[in-house]
């Protein structure tokens, strides 16, 4: 029997991240609903989606009415929900997590109400898995002013966020990226979970893709694993420090993202560096996609964890035409198969 676990999910993000304004018009939801709930390989679907708790894909200060309604609607596609994003920036009605006191109340306040349609879903019957995704949401630059002290602060809250995840019965996950001040490197990110310290509370996100830049060291120097002059032909070397970072961090991981990554990073605005997602076939992918899922899916010793119990794929930055053509998301269900085959079970 093939494997029936992690259940596989798309994410509704894409279509929001670096859309709108300037750019390429955001994709409506009910455009990636389609699109997710019509790829099929081998007679095999994706059974959810990941959705970004924001207007105008979903808005945050939705009341149970319209939670309800957007429940339905998900569910007349044939999906489940699994992880959110939650808008705590404050660009988006959050704040910096080492900011103002009053920063940090709408920080806590924006996975208060997360957390709320969260376990609301969940208690619909169409959400049996996923945490709260957040990040410090403040910049490294500004971070790096006191490095320890922002730290703490971002820690406090987190913790405090943490409080309030449990009051729903949620967990709340942090993606690693390097723009994010006390996120940028894999010893920050690690020095972070620690000082939070709510394990099965507050956990870590892994981003194949994301985690992955840990090893260049952009934006943290004294991290970077791999030398300066890395030749990517020696992939030894580059399994090495991935699993080195896989390894430090896999403890807290509590949330997955299958996703490709060609090792480029770029910054727009007053954006810190940040990383770019390939098409899961694109030449110059840097990952063997299924191997180093594996670093994350199993233990030092090879073990399946089976912690995570859907897996997402995150495309943030595609392009419209790509993100609109149905190919794009059976290449990607084709590639989350062969993860779960590979790194899966049967319940």
């Amino acid at each position: 029997m093939a494997n029936n676990y992690p259940k596989l999910h798309n994410a509704a993000w894409p279509g929001v991240v670096g859309k709108g304004g300037d750019s390429e018009p955001i994709i409506p939801l009910d455009t990636l609903l389609r699109l997710t709930a019509n790829a099929e390989v081998d007679g095999v679907k994706f059974d959810g989606i990941d959705l970004f708790i924001t207007a105008p894909h979903f808005d945050i200060d939705s009341d149970k009415d319209a939670v309800k309604r957007m429940t339905d609607h998900i569910a007349s596609y044939g999906l489940k929900v699994g992880s959110f994003v939650a808008p705590i920036w404050g660009g988006a009605g959050g704040g910096s997590a080492m900011g103002t006191a009053d920063d940090r109340k709408r920080f806590v306040e924006q996975v208060r109400k997360a957390c709320a349609i969260g376990q609301q879903m969940r208690e619909l019957g169409i959400r049996p898995s996923g945490g709260i995704r957040i990040d410090s949401s403040v910049g490294v630059e500004a971070w790096d002013k006191d490095p320890l002290g922002n730290t703490k602060l971002i820690a406090q809250t987190f913790s405090e966020a943490a409080d309030v995840a449990e009051d729903y019965d949620e967990f709340l996950v942090a993606e690693g990226e390097i723009c994010w001040g006390g996120m940028h490197s894999w010893r920050e990110m690690v020095k972070l979970l620690e000082m939070v310290d709510r394990p099965g509370v507050v956990g870590y996100q892994a981003d194949m893709a994301h985690s992955m830049l840990y090893t260049l060291g952009y934006n943290a120097e004294a991290d970077r694993i791999l030398p300066k002059d890395y030749d990517w032909s020696d992939k030894a070397t580059l399994d090495a420090a991935y699993r080195k970072v896989a390894d430090a961090l896999r403890p807290w991981t509590m949330d997955f993202h299958v996703a490709q990554n060609d090792g480029t990073v770029f910054g727009s605005g007053d954006h810190e560096k940040t990383g770019r997602h390939c098409q899961v076939d694109d030449p110059n992918g840097r990952l063997d996609i299924v191997k180093h899922a594996g670093y994350w899916l199993r233990d030092r010793e090879g073990n399946l964890t089976k912690r995570m119990r859907h897996l997402s794929w995150d495309g943030c930055m595609f392009p419209n035409a790509v993100m609109e053509a149905q190919e794009t998301w059976n290449k990607v269900l084709g590639s989350m198969i062969k993860v779960r085959e590979a790194h899966g079970w049967t319940e």
